[in-house]
């Protein structure tokens, strides 16, 4: 096992719960790494503006306020990479946390993904997934050197995400559902010569035989028409919590959301959830933060064998 990438803690997920689990951890001591797909695709960073979290002297955006969580995370010591996490070994002293370029080890586990997932809802959708469908560039980029394909969304993190596919792909379409992206108009990716992009459009359906081969669009007037495709590549959010990598190793309840104790411990021991991705029956800023921080006490009494929790390492 590498050393170098051994963690007392592993969070999978850098909003608000997973940053506020980061700075207790890091705090206590602990050797904490935060993996987080995008710091731009969560429902905090999609916010306009937040003013009901205490503290604040006045209304702020989400994307600000998330910035200032992760500033405060990494000056008491944690490490955020930019990551997706494709899967983990959860059970065991030691668990595992697997991205596409690298695999983890840690004592604890937090998962803080939220609840923006989706269930396949276009017609054609999951019939195709893993044959020209895919919820991640940068993993299945590389299969489409060549060929046509296009990204599903209007976020910063389908921008980018569609940049990633421009190294590949012949040609990208990036398919918005509304008039405007969420990006400036001279983000970066956006100036890519074989980067097109269709706004106020939406894919009604995928078709193909073995793998895909075409789409079907419908434009903002109701009018459909087909469009020749390699792959299709969805970022679509909906309110589904993000629990797709954990293949089903923790305790689900109702909407698929991972069931925890009132410290936030799972299923398997030494693995704990916070945020919108447990069964929490309120979203909001100010509880998944603190569900954060429940977490990051929970797995330092969990990794000390600790009798009681330990509340505060001042001094």
């Amino acid at each position: 096992m590498d050393s170098s990438n051994l963690y007392d803690i592993i969070i999978i997920g850098g909003g608000p719960a997973g940053l506020s689990a980061a700075q207790y951890a890091s705090r206590a001591k602990l050797k904490t790494l935060v993996l987080d797909k995008s710091a731009t695709a969560g429902a905090m960073a999609y916010a306009s503006l937040i003013e009901n979290y205490p503290g604040l002297s006045k209304p702020v955006p989400g994307r600000q306020l998330l910035e200032t969580f992760r500033e405060q995370a990494e000056r008491f010591g944690a490490e955020c990479k930019e990551a997706q996490v494709i899967g983990a070994s959860l059970e065991g002293d030691v668990k595992e946390v697997f991205t596409m370029d690298a695999s983890y080890s840690a004592k604890a586990v937090i998962i803080a993904t939220g609840s923006m997932g989706r269930k396949a809802a276009i017609k054609g959708e999951a019939e195709f997934l893993g044959r020209g469908v895919s919820y991640c560039a940068i993993c299945d980029a590389a299969f489409f050197k060549g060929r046509t394909v296009c990204v599903l969304g209007d976020s910063e993190e389908a921008v980018k995400e569609a940049g990633v596919l421009t190294r590949f792909a012949q040609t990208v379409y990036l398919i918005s559902p509304s008039q405007k992206l969420k990006v400036e108009p001279d983000y970066p990716a956006l100036l890519i010569e074989n980067l097109k992009v269709i706004y106020g459009a939406s894919v009604v359906g995928i078709e193909g035989a073995d793998a895909v081969e075409r789409i079907a669009l419908k434009d903002s007037s109701g009018k459909e028409s087909e469009m020749q495709m390699d792959g299709v590549f969805v970022y679509m959010h909906g309110t589904k919590p993000v629990v797709d990598f954990l293949q089903g190793a923790l305790e689900r309840g109702e909407n698929e959301c991972i069931v925890t104790d009132r410290m936030t411990g799972t299923s398997i021991a030494g693995v704990f959830a916070a945020g919108d991705v447990s069964c929490t029956e309120v979203r909001q800023v100010v509880i998944a933060a603190a569900q954060g921080c429940l977490a990051a006490l929970a797995a330092e009494k969990h990794i000390t064998g600790r009798k009681k929790t330990k509340l505060d390492w001042h001094g």
